[in-house]
């Protein structure tokens, strides 16, 4: 088995601490090891440090190189541009195909936290059982929800296809977006949608196979690929024939109109960090104390529900209520705890105005 880790993303929705130089996943957000590196630590209860790749832009394949000296350099797998994650699935099982034989492979985001990872990584062993048996599907997990989400994707689960050990795998129903808080509260109450991870596993031939049934554009780009790896025309190939995929999600591309999708339910204290609310909630979920990471020091009078990170001031906070206050050398961001998912917005004015040193 085969796992991927991606991390090509930039985390625009944490800016300005999260920059295209050094985007969240390559940052101590959550301990004192970076989300890459937990994420890696995570992975290697159940696999070789050997058998983990790290799927990411070129740019970022020294930051990876140096963040896990203990995986083999050739498992970075490096990509032109970024181009959302069915093309990073496309070349990630091109390059694995083109190593060897038949392998299953997982695909696991690198900026997740959870907590407490044993479900998640039992139920990837126990998938990889039962692509022995249904070596045509594909399996996804599903976070068991605590709360009506409404910035997630859902899946609703249909009925059981198999239990090995401990762990159920059900057929999936469907995908359904972001949904409003009334639908999100009913699905909650439920109890058959999960919150959608963007973890996946399933046989290389299998993924490759479904690309060319619903992807031909960039099932015939990652052929091409794949005939090139290992060759001295591969970097050029690469070059040419992987900014030319689809951008487009696997969920979209693939998931949400295969029939042969197993869903196994994962209960786990997860995030996907997506935002500063979501840092914040997810670090101290008690609404009336502060999240204070800062190098500087924080003096408070009389607010509730801070999240102050990243300064090396001093910050004085008097009187105010769920705010989002980030510090960073060269800009400061102040946002209602409520508004946070607008940051990304942030980010698109300043590329559209030109500001790319504040990117």
């Amino acid at each position: 088995m085969k796992l991927v880790i991606m991390a090509g993303g930039r985390g625009t929705r944490l800016w300005p601490m999260s920059r295209q130089g050094m985007p969240k996943q390559f940052q101590k957000l959550v301990s004192k090891k970076t989300m890459l590196q937990d994420t890696f630590e995570r992975l290697l209860n159940i696999v070789e440090a050997k058998d983990i790749f790290v799927s990411t832009n070129k740019e970022y394949a020294e930051i990876v190189k140096s963040q896990l000296p203990e995986m083999p350099p050739e498992n970075i797998i490096a990509e032109p541009v970024g181009r959302s994650t069915a093309p990073c699935i496309a070349l990630s099982a091109a390059i694995i195909s083109a190593r060897g034989r038949n392998e299953t492979i997982g695909f696991f985001p690198a900026d997740h936290l959870i907590r407490n990872p044993e479900n998640l990584l039992e139920a990837v062993k126990q998938g990889e059982k039962l692509l022995e048996n249904y070596p045509d599907h594909l399996i996804t997990f599903g976070i068991t929800p605590t709360t009506p989400d409404t910035g997630l994707g859902y899946i609703e689960k249909n009925d059981l296809l198999e239990k090995i050990e401990s762990i159920e795998f059900y057929k999936a129903k469907r995908f359904v977006e972001k949904p409003d808080l009334k639908t999100a509260q009913k699905y909650l109450g439920s109890g058959n949608f999960y919150w959608n991870s963007g973890m996946f596993l399933f046989k290389v031939s299998t993924i490759i196979e479904k690309f060319k049934a619903y992807v031909p554009d960039i099932y015939a780009r990652l052929v091409k690929i794949k005939s090139a790896a290992g060759t001295e025309n591969f970097e050029a190939v690469l070059k040419e024939e992987f900014p030319k995929m689809d951008k487009v999600s696997i969920d979209y591309a693939v998931m949400e109109n295969e029939p042969n999708v197993a869903l196994a339910p994962v209960t786990s204290d997860w995030s996907d960090i997506g935002s500063w609310t979501a840092l914040k909630d997810t670090l101290i979920g008690d609404k009336k104390k502060h999240l204070v990471k800062i190098e500087g020091e924080h003096l408070d009078f009389d607010s509730e529900n801070l999240l102050v990170y990243g300064s090396d001031k001093l910050i004085t906070t008097i009187g105010v209520k769920d705010l989002i206050i980030v510090d960073t050398p060269d800009a400061i961001l102040i946002c209602d705890r409520n508004k946070s998912q607008l940051v990304s917005d942030v980010v698109k004015k300043l590329e559209e105005s030109g500001k790319i040193k504040y990117l």
